[in-house]
């Protein structure tokens, strides 16, 4: 039953934020209560099949099923954005997404899903989407980055 807490605990972990290393994870299960050595955080991991991979935040754990669900939803955000989005413009601590008639509601539900940091959320029409975002710097990064989406990295 304590391997089973430990295990979940671990994941609820890994899931909320950067875990870099075992001696990380430790830390974080002794701060939510569970004492354990690295040992044991070492076979947990190898049980769980955690697998450590490269994202924007730096080198992470992850689990294998996070890894292929990420890949599938950056892939489904491009290709919706290069297929779809027609205008990008930012103002403040907002990004207005133009799109072709019908496409508003798939992108912005893909741009929620992909949980960029600083956007706090879109509302969708049938060609327009608003995307919330904290700050007037953070909106500029969003913009630029479906644009990247849209012409490749150079864009």
């Amino acid at each position: 039953m304590i391997k089973l807490t430990r295990h979940n605990q671990i994941l609820q972990i890994i899931s909320d934020r950067v875990v870099k290393s075992q001696r990380d994870l430790v830390k974080a299960l002794s701060e939510s209560g569970l004492k354990v050595t690295q040992a044991t955080v070492s076979r947990d991991i190898r049980e769980l099949g955690l697998i450590k991979v490269s994202s924007k935040k730096g080198i992470r754990y992850v689990t294998p099923e996070s890894r292929v669900k990420n890949v599938r939803e950056d892939d489904r955000l491009r290709r919706l954005v290069r297929n779809a989005v027609t205008q990008l413009e930012d103002s403040q601590n907002l990004v207005v997404v133009k799109t072709l008639p019908g496409a508003a509601q798939g992108v912005a539900s893909a741009i929620d899903q992909a949980n960029w940091p600083g956007v706090i959320g879109t509302v969708a029409g049938d060609d327009t989407i608003l995307v919330v975002v904290k700050s007037s710097v953070k909106a500029t990064a969003v913009r630029q980055r479906l644009n990247r989406l849209i012409f490749g990295e150079k864009g």
